[in-house]
């Protein structure tokens, strides 16, 4: 009985010692970058970009706001004003996400108006960084996520390469964290393999869904199950980096 009742002392001053806790403090986390992370109605599913799964995974503490637009590229994103709505609301100790490359990388002259060439992407990334932290705000650098593409012997292909390597560069050089996606999902569709990594794309066959009745054959954008696996690895890497956000997340990822 004496044990019991130490117990229920001990049980008491520990819950009235957690009530007296201050409640976490909210964090808006701004999503910007393309196709691949953006926000999709139900007329386009199973199109998903990986943000749209990526903000169900926080407690009611995260509100995550995702700002990518298909198409855009660090250029465009800015000449198109819908950076400096956000700098400008920015408040101390939120979180912004910036995967861009997809787009920047396009050349030819159907891409002329979102191409930018490398120093111009960095130029830009650098941007994006210094105006997050006059707000006090947290920039995060993200590689853009790989494309499926494997070559004959079944080897998945670089995609990004000088893009993933200039968001290392200014990463490093401006000490800010980056979320390498573009080689963690290379080793993701590697492990996988060319055949049954089709089942995280758009890959449809003529009436397979009501949507695309004429089927689909898209390397780049992911289905809903696609979506999850990339949000996933970033979930995966900000508990790696130890993020503040880490604490906040309350779904695990299954181990696949």
């Amino acid at each position: 009985m004496k044990h019991l009742w130490n117990y229920r002392i001990f049980l008491f001053f520990f819950l009235l010692l957690l009530a007296c806790l201050p409640p976490k403090k909210p964090i808006k986390v701004y999503l910007i970058g393309d196709s691949t992370m953006c926000e999709y109605p139900v007329s386009r599913a199973p199109l998903t970009g990986w943000g749209m799964p990526f903000s169900l995974f926080f407690d009611s503490t995260v509100t995550v706001d995702n700002r990518a637009r298909g198409g855009r590229s660090t250029r465009t994103f800015i000449s198109e004003n819908r950076w400096q709505p956000i700098a400008d609301s920015l408040q101390a100790g939120d979180y912004v996400f910036i995967q861009f490359g997809h787009n920047d990388g396009a050349k030819g002259a159907r891409y002329k108006a979102r191409y930018t060439p490398v120093p111009d992407y960095k130029t830009n990334l650098i941007k994006f960084i210094s105006e997050t932290r006059e707000k006090m705000a947290i920039p995060v650098l993200i590689t853009p996520v790989a494309r499926r593409n494997f070559d004959a012997e079944g080897n998945i292909k670089e995609s990004h390469t000088e893009y993933s390597a200039a968001v290392r560069e200014v990463g490093k050089a401006n000490e800010v964290p980056v979320i390498d996606l573009d080689a963690r999902s290379c080793e993701l569709l590697q492990e996988i393999g060319p055949v049954y990594s089709k089942m995280l794309f758009m890959q449809l066959d003529s009436l397979e869904h009501p949507n695309y009745p004429g089927g689909l054959d898209d390397n780049t954008h992911f289905n809903e199950y696609g979506a999850r696996r990339m949000a996933e690895l970033v979930l995966a890497e900000i508990r790696a980096q130890n993020f503040e956000l880490a604490e906040r997340i309350i779904q695990v990822p299954e181990k696949k």
